[in-house]
């Protein structure tokens, strides 16, 4: 199954990272002979920095039919040695000198030294893994998700749909080549389009800016980074689509990037398990603090604890549940994972609680496990009640946990990044704005709130 579409435009520029390019033609020429050197192998590393060696040795496990698995460039030993481990990968490919092998690393290979491929693509078939994409760990060691061809293909069809991609877009982003969001989307979507990619090395506005593309993915901390750069917000009134991911966007952020440049930004949600499902749609409506509506090909489904049904009234929050063909089929080397992972009838539960409206509009509230709080008998849903810090003027940013409470079982408390106001203030300003057993009982005034590659809150480091 050919995951990157077809010759035309071979000779344009296919990928731009940091200042230097190549052309989709010597991509694929190079990539060819990654595949040859590797050809045959049960998987492979990917020393995945935001380079051109990258998305050559990534490329390469494509054409030769090896399942790929991005190592993050700043993982440590202990996650290190687990995801090579358990992916099972014989060889590990990086940029020459870039990557320090230590003990029991699989053999290194530099990409730069590998010179001459046949060009032949191997016939692999759709169920195949394209790539191993490891989970960010929070709850225990890091799971691996196989990703197959066909899954990545129908996640990137349905996507090309949704935000009119075609081969005329320039895609701009600077996000980690080892995660959905910036490899999947970012380089195998740009590849499968035909849109050439520019990867400014690092997401600052100041380059998304410089870029001049028509389509830019962020994360929420990009984005308002782009807010506080005036000047760079006002050059993206030239672009096309702005998408933003990986972590819910700040509703005051939202209205800001609408206001500086003229777009109103495209919100849509995903797993590394689920690949995109939902989304807001190029040609149609968007709504702040809302994902949007599912994809071509997707099903989904809200759940009470007990595995009741919950009703789409955009009200009652429940766990969302996901079918779709986009969607994996188990963790690596966990059937008991596996088996939590999907209900008896075959659904994926997401382990996020979402809030659907009559129309099918998705709001994503949290995580089931952190995001979901049981106060005095009510369910509370933190994402709502950050949204309610965040309107406050002089909050930075908020992330809201429950604790718990003698009396109510668990408490709302929130740490908040501000300046100017005091604990006391901020919880009067919820209390005026949402139901008063939504409030915070208890505001940490915090320097600044823990977050990982892909600017996602890690509420277990919260302390």
């Amino acid at each position: 199954m050919d995951l990157l579409g077809g010759p035309a435009g071979e000779h344009a520029q296919a990928v731009r990272i940091a200042g230097r390019a190549l052309a989709r033609e010597d991509l694929l020429t190079r990539a060819a002979a990654v595949a040859a050197e590797i050809a045959g192998a049960e998987a492979v590393a990917v020393h995945a920095t935001a380079s051109l060696e990258t998305v050559v040795a990534v490329v390469g496990g494509i054409l030769a039919g090896v399942p790929v698995v991005p190592l993050p460039p700043d993982s440590g030993p202990a996650e290190r040695a687990h995801i090579l481990g358990d992916s099972g990968a014989r060889l590990l490919l990086a940029a020459r000198g870039a990557y320090a092998a230590g003990d029991g690393d699989p053999p290194v290979v530099p990409v730069d030294d590998l010179t001459r491929g046949d060009g032949a693509r191997a016939d692999v078939p759709g169920d195949a893994p394209a790539l191993v994409l490891y989970t960010s760990g929070t709850t225990g060691a890091p799971k691996g998700v196989p990703v197959t061809r066909s899954a990545v293909a129908a996640g990137l069809d349905a996507l090309a749909e949704a935000w009119e991609w075609t081969p005329d877009d320039t895609l701009v982003h600077g996000l980690p080549l080892f995660h959905v969001h910036g490899l999947v989307l970012g380089v195998l979507g740009a590849l499968r389009v035909g849109s050439p990619l520019v990867h400014t090395g690092r997401p600052r506005p100041e380059l998304y800016a410089e870029a001049a593309g028509s389509l830019y993915f962020g994360v929420p901390t990009v984005w308002s980074r782009v807010c506080a750069d005036e000047e760079a917000a006002r050059a993206l009134r030239g672009a096309r689509l702005l998408v933003s991911g990986s972590a819910p966007l700040p509703v005051p952020v939202f209205d800001r990037l609408a206001d500086l440049t003229g777009h109103r930004p495209v919100e849509r949600y995903g797993m590394t398990e689920t690949l995109i499902t939902v989304s807001a749609r190029a040609g149609g409506e968007r709504r702040p603090g809302q994902v949007g509506l599912p994809l071509a090909g997707v099903a989904t489904r809200l759940a009470a604890e007990d595995g009741s049904a919950v009703p789409h009234d955009g009200e009652t929050p429940g766990e969302l549940h996901v079918r779709a063909p986009m969607v994996f089929g188990g963790y690596l080397n966990r059937p008991d994972a596996t088996a939590e992972a999907f209900t008896p009838d075959g659904w994926f539960r997401t382990g996020d609680i979402a809030v659907v409206g009559p129309d099918g509009w998705h709001r994503i509230v949290g995580r089931a496990s952190t995001d979901l709080i049981k106060s005095g008998g009510y369910r509370i849903g933190a994402g709502e009640v950050e949204d309610a810090l965040l309107a406050h003027p002089a909050v930075r940013e908020a992330a809201v946990v429950g604790t718990p409470h003698d009396d109510l079982g668990e408490q709302v408390t929130a740490y908040v990044v501000a300046e100017g106001v005091g604990e006391r203030q901020l919880i009067d300003f919820v209390a005026g704005r949402l139901s008063a057993h939504k409030r915070p009982r208890v505001v940490y005034l915090v320097g600044s709130l823990p977050r990982n590659a892909m600017g996602k809150v890690v509420k277990t480091r919260l302390k």
